[in-house]
């Protein structure tokens, strides 16, 4: 079991990034919310991680917390929810939102996040109410007033920004429409990909 990598971030594109650990490449997949932690390529991170052996696969997935880690394995514990799904929960919320949403039985707001039903959402809140309850909520998204206040459309700002915005939603389950649609509703001049990811996720809670 792999628990901790400790390297040179060597290439990100959301939700993957690739970890130099003294000559090795390793492949990993980070929720957004740890995603948004990483430093600038070419700087070492420290990864807390997770090792899925599957039939067809084999996948690392990392986090820049231990809770984020915990939540996530918690998560892969419940009936429906395998590790894809998992990513998803964690990019669309931290650790204390979920939290504060699991305590307040907010299904209508889990059912908002790509393949969490009714039945996968009210099975959340039964079997892990409780577990996270001493986690205090905070917003992890930017605050909007360090946001430009225009609100061109796609083709007035980074096209290369905006197009790997909405393939990492795609990656995260959303749909082609809806990540598309998302990116456009927050699209703001001199955001990068992951400011547009991180907002367009809000959005859509």
């Amino acid at each position: 079991m792999i628990g901790r990598l400790t390297g040179i971030l060597a290439e990100k594109q959301p939700p993957e990034i690739l970890l130099d650990v003294h000559g090795v490449g390793y492949e990993l997949l980070l929720p957004m919310t740890s995603f948004y932690d990483l430093p600038e390529l070419n700087q070492e991170v420290t990864l807390f991680t997770h090792f899925v052996v599957r039939e067809d696969a084999q996948q690392l997935y990392g986090f820049s917390h231990k809770a984020d880690r915990h939540l996530f394995r918690e998560l892969i514990k419940t009936n429906g929810v395998g590790p894809k799904l998992g990513l998803a929960i964690l990019s669309a919320m931290s650790v204390e939102e979920f939290s504060y949403a699991i305590e307040r039985e907010e299904v209508s707001k889990l059912t908002k996040i790509p393949g969490v039903g009714k039945k996968t959402a009210e099975r959340l809140v039964v079997e892990l109410k409780g577990k996270f309850k001493d986690s205090v909520q905070r917003d992890f998204f930017i605050e909007s007033k360090t946001l430009p206040s225009s609100s061109p459309t796609l083709e007035k700002m980074d096209n290369m920004a905006a197009q790997d915005a909405i393939a990492a939603l795609i990656a995260l389950g959303y749909k082609a429409s809806e990540a598309e649609k998302a990116v456009k509703r927050v699209a703001k001049e001199d955001l990068n990909s992951e400011q547009l990811i991180r907002e367009a996720l809000k959005s859509m809670l």
